[in-house]
């Protein structure tokens, strides 16, 4: 799989140590969007747009192509990430106080419904709210978990491509 990875000074550390987490140890192809060197006076749009743009004219390549963004909270760079055609991306900053059940009554962890239900093809991850750790074991997880294919999620993504 292919990763794209994109962050600005806020999460410029975190991403470095995902760079070589994602190569090194889980095997998956990975190229950084920027930034290339820390700056602390960047601005993430341009940035995250990047990797976004580029995630976006991959989509069709659903199975085989995902994108990591890091920020401070995650917040702008899940909205940025989220203007792009076929990018449909998740915010992540830590594990959810109580467990929360589906429609079905089975008990749902926040990270891996992102992928599961909605097929989130990005994630964006909150340095100042995860320890790398605790991001390891997120990226690990999200990039491990299929989508599901249920009908009703299938329906629901091709609802919100309709959207403008």
């Amino acid at each position: 799989m292919k990763i794209y990875f994109a962050s600005d000074h806020a999460g410029f550390e975190l991403k470095q140590e995902l760079l070589n987490f994602v190569r090194g140890e889980l095997g998956h192809e990975v190229e950084d969007c920027g930034a290339t060197q820390f700056n602390e006076d960047d601005d993430y749009p341009e940035i995250i747009a990047q990797a976004a743009a580029k995630l976006g004219a991959a989509a069709k390549e659903r199975a085989t192509v995902r994108a990591i963004l890091i920020g401070a909270s995650g917040q702008g760079e899940a909205m940025v990430a989220n203007r792009f055609k076929g990018v449909r991306c998740a915010l992540y900053y830590g594990e959810a106080v109580r467990t929360q059940t589906d429609a079905s009554g089975q008990e749902l962890d926040m990270l891996t419904s992102t992928r599961e239900h909605n097929d989130a093809n990005a994630l964006s991850l909150a340095a100042r709210f995860l320890s790398v750790e605790e991001a390891k074991d997120a990226v690990r997880r999200w990039l491990a978990t299929p989508f599901s294919g249920q009908e009703r999620h299938v329906r629901r993504i091709a609802q919100m491509e309709t959207l403008s």
